[in-house]
């Protein structure tokens, strides 16, 4: 008995993968940890229902979305320009890793205990950023949307004050994000 693969090509953290013989109905999260090595989305509850496996799938259209690498096969990712944890930090002319301001705000606020779903949370958060980039909201409503952009993030450890906390500083440290009062 033989496995049946496709082929399988998308794009990770600006990088190109493919074309792969993949088998089929092959998780996205084993694609990741098995194929090309990154480790950053995190089989949690292997339902779906934590978060804690999500990545940033960018449309051509410009907007991005969180999707499930754990319920979801790698054959979806087809042609899809796909971000991990891993490709939100940038490394400078130096060689040295620059953080991105959602990662850093994480380390300062130390928004996490064990970390197993830091990843998830991160990726929304960064997902919540780059929405308020483009369609600002007023201060008033911001803590609603944290809560909004976060609410499906499941984590057994904190208690999520910390995590709220560090987005609010980063969309309160970056400029453009808030609508000024008229």
């Amino acid at each position: 008995m033989s496995i049946k693969t496709q082929p399988l090509s998308l794009t990770i953290n600006n990088q190109h993968y493919g074309p792969l013989e993949v088998p089929e109905g092959l998780m996205m999260i084993d694609f990741l940890h098995e194929y090309v090595a990154l480790t950053g989305c995190r089989l949690g509850c292997g339902q779906g229902i934590c978060h804690a496996c999500v990545a940033i799938v960018d449309h051509d259209s410009g907007t991005s979305e969180e999707v499930r690498t754990c319920i979801t096969g790698a054959h979806f990712f087809n042609g899809k320009k796909v971000r991990t944890v891993e490709g939100l930090a940038k490394t400078d002319d130096n060689g040295e890793v620059q953080l991105s301001p959602v990662q850093q705000a994480f380390l300062e606020h130390y928004s996490f205990q064990c970390g197993y779903c830091t990843p998830g949370f991160v990726n929304a958060a960064t997902l919540f950023v780059e929405r308020l980039a483009k369609h600002p909201i007023p201060l008033v409503d911001l803590e609603g949307a944290i809560e909004k952009a976060l609410e499906n993030h499941i984590c057994r450890c904190t208690g999520y004050v910390r995590y709220y906390q560090a987005v609010r500083d980063v969309v309160l440290k970056t400029p453009g994000l808030i609508k000024e009062p008229v």
